[in-house]
């Protein structure tokens, strides 16, 4: 549907009897129904583990996370993955967590910002950091951002994680990443994670292994691994934790993930947009989540804006009478509620922003 402004809104309902705008408009959120007691409820209900703090509970008469005692030699730390655009970094994540935390594609520099994926055990504590791709010649703004957000985790990690493709030889951004690391990494154990091992050529495993160890030297370990598949993830996390510093838990026991529900949703959006479109599209959109409230009828409500720098860029987000966004929307909508464990309302706009991805302002705006 566009309007006099040239928006374009799809709306993207759960159920077949879709309520209808007027009604939706007249709805209050429930102030005693928030988001975060349904993810709870949920949670209960089917024994998951993810949690958001913020939720309403009893605990009269419980300790706090922060007070619950802890074993004597508890290990907990910040394990900071770096390496170049599409090594694999988001799914190693994803597979060393045990759930999807963050969001993953086959096209190069998908994550744009550090994120947090948080690993609880009786005996320790991992929060693994997930770092933008670190590349050669940023040419936007945008990118000059990322790339400074993954150089900014090395100094401030316990343990670094440089993940390379063994599957292929070192090129120029593993050489410079490997330098980068011999300067801000001094005194912290930097582990290889040799990952795409499952696309190894055998009889070519030891040359290209040790071409890798050539460009670190002073690397602590290596472990290969297959993310995508599993293989040796749960053997890389051992050897991390031999390098793990005791401490005590950051975040509660339940929790995985220390973005906003917000922030997921516009994650999960910008996912749909890199399954969906091809060529410079994917990089030249953004996702601004401009409402997020529950509805008295217990549907969550989702309003997001899709940024474009283009009006050719639209036309192609819109695809033929609106298909291709509703097609993202229903993808989109579908990984949110699998998130809540409720229905979703998604109202997705789509707006032409020029240059945005070189705008101060815009960028701030985005949280960048």
């Amino acid at each position: 549907m566009a309007d006099g402004d040239g928006k374009v809104r799809r709306e993207v309902e759960g159920a077949s009897q879709a309520p209808q705008r007027a009604s939706e408009g007249a709805e209050e959120m429930d102030q005693h129904q928030t988001s975060e007691q349904l993810i709870e409820q949920f949670l209960a209900e089917t024994g998951g583990t993810v949690s958001q703090t913020g939720a309403s509970t009893d605990t009269a008469g419980v300790p706090s996370w922060e007070e619950e005692p802890l074993p004597e030699g508890h290990r907990s730390g910040f394990v900071a993955l770096i390496g170049r655009p599409n090594v694999g970094k988001s799914t190693l994540v994803n597979a060393l967590v045990g759930r999807k935390v963050t969001i993953v594609s086959s096209k190069p520099q998908t994550t744009r910002n550090r994120i947090r994926g948080i690993l609880t055990a009786p005996e320790y504590q991992m929060i693994f950091i997930d770092t933008p791709g670190i590349h050669e010649r940023p040419l936007r703004r945008l990118n000059k951002l990322m790339i400074q957000e993954a150089v900014d985790a090395i100094p401030d990690a316990d343990v670094i994680l440089f993940v390379v493709d063994v599957s292929v030889k070192p090129r120029r951004e593993d050489r410079l990443i490997a330098e980068l690391l011999q300067e801000k990494a001094r005194h912290r154990p930097v582990i290889f994670a040799l990952n795409k091992m499952d696309r190894l050529p055998v009889e070519h495993a030891r040359e290209l292994i040790e071409a890798y160890w050539a460009i670190l030297p002073e690397h602590a370990d290596s472990i290969p691994v297959s993310a995508l598949n599993g293989t040796n993830v749960t053997l890389l996390r051992d050897h991390i934790l031999q390098f793990m510093p005791e401490g005590p838990r950051y975040y509660p026991g339940d929790q995985v993930t220390d973005q906003t529900e917000r922030q997921i949703a516009a994650e999960l959006i910008r996912e749909a947009l890199f399954r969906y479109t091809r060529e410079e599209v994917p990089h030249s959109v953004a996702v601004l989540v401009e409402e997020f409230t529950q509805r008295k009828s217990g549907t969550l409500y989702v309003a997001a804006t899709i940024w474009v720098e283009r009006a050719s860029q639209k036309a192609i987000v819109i695809g033929k009478r609106g298909e291709r966004l509703k097609q993202i929307g229903v993808v989109a909508r579908g990984e949110l509620e699998r998130f809540i464990g409720g229905r979703v309302f998604l109202d997705l706009w789509v707006k032409v922003k020029p240059d945005w991805r070189d705008h101060a302002a815009r960028l701030r705006e985005l949280g960048y």
